[in-house]
């Protein structure tokens, strides 16, 4: 690929934050629309149509893109935002990505339980280790995540885990390579950025003597 061809598949896949002015993977970004009538409108798919608006996937900087008004100012006109317009990206990403983990259930690719997710982690075919926000650290702390970045995500709690799962409640999961897993890793590292919990998506190495399995389900 020439130069023209690699920056146009540059600019493709990368857009300029309006509360940051940094340019950055659309991975990282959310993207509004504005509906006919103004109103700031989170398109989390990519698919609604007009001119999109790319904010960092953060809560700080889409709080600096409503105190500042960016959002009028990059679009030129008046604008209209939602009431909570921050509690609804955080909402409907928390949908996003129940219903991600909930097909990715249904095609093998994503398991909960203890034994179950001790299993995939043993046997390397594990891509990420999900793991309750409100569960018991000691309990967490038995397992080990795989090596690499962002192969850790706990910004779950139990209960909004297990709609994923139809329980009422799940500690621990996991993601297998390939189906759905590239999708709802993306998700959930946008909805950990929102609810300000980037430390905890990172790779999580622990030490053998902290990483011993316990033999009991949950």
């Amino acid at each position: 690929m020439g130069r023209a061809g690699q920056k146009k598949h540059n600019d493709e896949h990368t857009r300029r934050c309006i509360a940051t002015g940094k340019i950055q993977s659309r991975a990282g970004l959310i993207r509004f629309v504005l509906s006919p009538n103004g109103m700031v409108t989170p398109d989390l798919s990519e698919r609604l149509p007009g001119r999109g608006i790319w904010v960092s996937a953060q809560g700080s900087a889409i709080e600096t893109a409503i105190d500042k008004n960016l959002f009028s100012r990059t679009a030129k006109l008046q604008t209209i935002i939602p009431n909570e317009l921050l509690k609804l990206v955080e909402d409907l990403l928390l949908k996003r990505v129940i219903n991600l983990i909930s097909l990715a259930r249904r095609d093998g690719s994503a398991i909960c339980g203890f034994e179950k997710t001790k299993s995939l982690l043993i046997s390397g075919k594990a891509a990420v280790l999900l793991q309750a926000l409100d569960g018991s650290e000691p309990q967490k702390r038995k397992l080990r995540p795989p090596n690499g970045q962002n192969t850790y995500i706990s910004c779950l709690k139990a209960s909004e885990l297990g709609l994923a799962f139809g329980r009422d409640y799940v500690i621990h999961a996991a993601l297998a390579e390939g189906g759905l897993t590239k999708s709802v890793k993306r998700e959930f590292l946008r909805l950990a950025r929102i609810r300000g919990e980037d430390a905890i998506i990172e790779a999580k190495q622990l030490d053998e003597s902290n990483a011993e399995r316990l033999k009991t389900d949950e």
